[in-house]
């Protein structure tokens, strides 16, 4: 409830990010704790900060959330094609993300998204260079692992495609081309 303004400043803080309350608030992420990040790899070695970033994403204004995903894109899928280990377990969140109407780099978002479902770099380089599959760290299965899990969720390109956002649009047309939607 609103009161009238008794002509004294303010001490509430209004330099803080909100979040959304309620079910609204719950709803995007919920699960980043069920992803054991400590255990698997990004680009930078282990994916811990990965959560910390998708937050940032997500409730951060545009330059919080425009660095965080750029930063974030280096980590799953460097240079824009190169996957790694971490990469399949974070497309379900970016997918969520890009839903969000509060998000401001959802076009982004979605780019990424197509770039991961683009990539085919170390399966590329496997066909030269067949003993890259007998490699522990297995980075053709890492790469077929995140194609499959943003292919898992293209129901939800048709509804991106019809938003009014035009950037938001032309993204999820392209990733709709390259889903072959």
């Amino acid at each position: 409830m609103r009161t009238a303004s008794t002509g004294q400043q303010s001490t509430e803080r209004t330099d803080r990010e909100t979040r959304p309350t309620g079910a609204s608030r719950a709803t995007p992420l919920r699960a980043l704790g069920e992803v054991p990040w400590q255990e698997i790899r990004d680009s930078t070695g282990c994916a811990a900060g990965i959560p910390l970033l998708l937050n940032k994403i997500a409730w951060g204004g545009a330059d919080t959330a425009g660095a965080a995903l750029d930063e974030l894109r280096d980590r799953v899928c460097q240079y824009g094609f190169v996957v790694e280990q971490a990469t399949a377990a974070t497309v379900p969140f970016l997918w969520e993300l890009a839903q969000l109407p509060h998000v401001t780099c959802r076009a982004r978002i979605i780019e990424l998204l197509k770039n991961i479902a683009d990539a085919r770099q170390w399966e590329n380089t496997a066909t030269a260079y067949p003993k890259l599959l007998n490699h522990r760290e297995n980075h053709v299965v890492w790469e077929r692992a995140a194609r499959q899990a943003v292919r898992a969720r293209r129901g939800v390109v048709r509804q991106l495609q019809a938003e009014q956002d035009a950037e938001i649009a032309r993204a999820s047309t392209e990733l709709a081309r390259s889903l072959g939607e």
